[in-house]
């Protein structure tokens, strides 16, 4: 069983896909952070130093080389699902989109202290806008990828594992 979590940032993928690993006895990986293992450095750095299409071509290698593995949960980084090739490699598995509302993800990164740390703005607008602006974007591939849809507002992430866990059974 391969699950592959999909979501604007803020959703709770890789606290959920831990979880949902927890549960189903599979092993976790988080694209983000095998991505910053692999280049030695922060996303924000990477994008800092080598400019997204950079970082998007690394996620796209680091993607491929984790879809490989038969009984995981993967966590992918919010806008991975952009690329093409993202898409066509996680096709095979079972694409759980994490959705979240405009508010709620914001108020989700401003108490992540990470979110500030580690990682970039992809707009000049930052913040809600920039939520809202990128969703609006990304949503109709998000729903397109996904075979499962789980809302995450006002769920405690157990609360979404254990939806999880119920919807993959």
């Amino acid at each position: 069983m391969r699950l592959i979590l999909i979501g604007y940032r803020g959703t709770g993928k890789t606290t959920v896909a831990r979880r949902v690993a927890e549960l189903l006895e599979l092993e976790c990986f988080d694209a983000d952070v095998e991505l910053e293992r692999l280049a030695g450095k922060s996303i924000k750095q990477i994008f800092a130093d080598d400019g997204e299409q950079a970082f998007r071509d690394l996620e796209v290698q680091v993607i491929g080389d984790l879809v490989q593995r038969p009984d995981a949960v993967l966590s992918l980084g919010g806008g991975a699902i952009m690329r093409e090739e993202t898409r066509l490699a996680i096709a095979p598995g079972t694409v759980i989109w994490l959705t979240a509302k405009p508010e709620t993800i914001h108020a989700r990164m401003i108490s992540d202290t990470k979110t500030s740390e580690q990682r970039p703005n992809l707009t000049t607008s930052g913040g809600l806008a920039e939520i809202t602006l990128l969703l609006t974007q990304r949503e109709p591939v998000y729903r397109a990828c996904a075979d499962v849809i789980v809302e995450t507002d006002a769920k405690s992430a157990e609360q979404v594992a254990q939806e999880i866990v119920c919807l993959v059974k």
